[in-house]
C-alpha cells in the first residue's frame, strides 16, 4: 500500500508515512512496528539508539530473557530487527517541527533549510534526570556529582559516595556503584524506601550500603572534586556535614518536550497527555515512552506504547490516503 523504496539504505526522498522522533525502547518500537506495517518509516536519534537502556547495567523483568540482558544488547538487538523491516535510522537532532497541519514537518540540524514531511510523527522524546537544585550541584556535575552510575561508577573505586533518591533507580544504581565504591549511604526524605521489595531486600543485604532516611541534601562542597555534603534531618531540622568523594543523584524525571511544548497538551509537570491510542491533541501525532502521562515507566511499557501508536498510525495513514484517493477519484 505504501512506498518502501530504498537506495543505499535510504528512502530517495524526505517524504514519509512515519517519523519517530528517539530511538530508545518505546520508538525502537514503534519503528519495528511500523516497518512491518509496510509504512515508510524513519526514526531519528541525536545520540545512541536505545536511550537510557544503553546506561543501565542488566535488564532482568524483560519478559522473554530468563537471565538478565544487558541493556546495551537489548538495544542492538531491538535496533537490527527495526533495520530489518525496512525502517531508515538518521543520527541527527530535531531542532524544531511543525505538527498543526496534515502534512507534519520536522527539521533537523545539519539538514540547512531543509525539512522532513510525514504524515505522522510520534514522540519519543524520553526524559532527563531531575535536579536537587541545590549549591554546588551544577559547580560539581562532572567533578563528583553524577547521575548515571554505570557511566561514572569506575571513577569512584574505593571511595564514599552518596546516593540521594528512594525509587527503583535509587537503589538499582546503588546496588551497581557497589562493585566499584568502597561505601555508599543513601539518603531519602521518607523514613523508608520507596523502590520494590526485591530491591529493598538486596541493598539491605548487602554491607556496602548504609541508610540516611528523614534526610536530603542541601549544599555540595569540594574544590577541584567533591569533599562532603551538607545533610540535612527534616525531623529535627539540625545539618550534618558528611564527607564524601561523589554525589549520584535519582530524584525523578524531568520530559524532554522542549521541541514540542507549543504544539501539543503537556500536563502540570510537561507530560505528554494522550489517549489510549498515544494519540495527543493533534491528529496524527502521537507521543510514547517515558516522555507522555503514564503510572509506570518501565522498558516493557515502553515498548507498548510503540507498538498500540504504530498501529494507531497504520490506521490514520490508511484512511487519510483512500480519502484522498477516493477526493482526487471524484474529480
Amino acid at each position: 500500500m505504501f512506498d518502501i523504496r530504498l537506495t543505499g539504505g535510504k528512502f530517495q526522498d524526505n517524504t514519509f508515512d512515519v517519523i519517530i522522533i528517539g530511538g530508545g525502547p518505546a520508538g525502537l518500537s514503534a519503528a519495528i512496528y511500523s516497518g512491518r506495517a509496510r509504512l515508510k518509516t524513519l526514526l531519528i536519534e541525536s545520540m545512541a539508539v536505545g536511550g537510557q537502556i544503553t546506561l543501565t547495567e542488566y535488564i532482568e523483568n524483560y519478559p522473554g530473557f530468563e537471565k538478565p540482558i544487558l541493556g546495551q544488547e537489548l538495544a542492538e538487538k531491538m535496533e537490527k530487527q527495526a533495520r530489518r523491516f525496512g525502517v531508515e535510522i538518521r543520527y541527527a537532532e530535531a531542532t524544531s517541527v511543525s505538527l498543526k497541519d496534515d502534512e507534519k514537518r520536522v527539521y533537523l540540524s545539519g539538514e540547512g533549510n531543509g525539512h522532513l514531511k510525514s504524515k505522522v510523527v510520534m514522540l519519543a522524546l524520553g526524559t532527563n534526570p531531575r535536579k536537587l537544585g541545590v549549591p554546588g550541584e551544577e559547580e560539581f556535575t562532572g567533578r563528583g556529582v553524577s547521575y548515571c552510575a554505570p557511566c561514572d561508577a569506575p571513577l569512584f573505586k574505593d571511595k564514599h559516595v552518596i546516593v540521594v533518591g528512594g525509587g527503583d533507580t535509587a537503589v538499582e544504581e546503588s546496588l551497581f556503584l557497589t562493585k566499584f565504591a568502597r561505601k555508599v549511604s543513601i539518603v531519602h526524605r521518607r523514613n523508608k524506601l520507596r523502590a520494590i521489595p526485591i530491591l529493598q531486600e538486596r541493598v539491605a543485604n548487602n554491607p556496602k550500603i548504609d541508610f540516611i532516611f528523614d534526610s536530603v541534601v542541601r549544599k555540595i562542597r569540594g574544590d577541584a572534586k567533591v569533599k562532603s555534603a551538607t545533610i540535612e534531618n527534616l525531623k529535627d531540622g539540625k545539618d550534618e556535614e558528611l564527607k564524601c568523594d561523589g554525589v549520584f543523584i535519582f530524584v525523578g524525571l524531568e520530559p524532554q518536550t522542549a521541541l514540542v511544548k507549543n504544539e501539543v497538551k503537556c500536563d502540570e509537570k510537561g507530560f505528554i497527555v494522550t489517549n489510549e491510542d498515544m494519540e495527543t491533541n493533534i491528529k496524527g501525532v502521537y507521543a510514547i515512552g517515558d516522555v507522555r502521562v503514564k503510572s509506570l515507566r518501565q522498558v516493557v511499557t515502553a515498548v507498548s506504547d510503540g507498538a498500540i501508536a504504530a498501529m494507531a498510525a497504520y490506521k490514520y495513514v490508511a484512511e487519510n490516503t483512500e480519502f484522498k484517493s477516493a477526493l482526487q477519484n471524484l474529480r
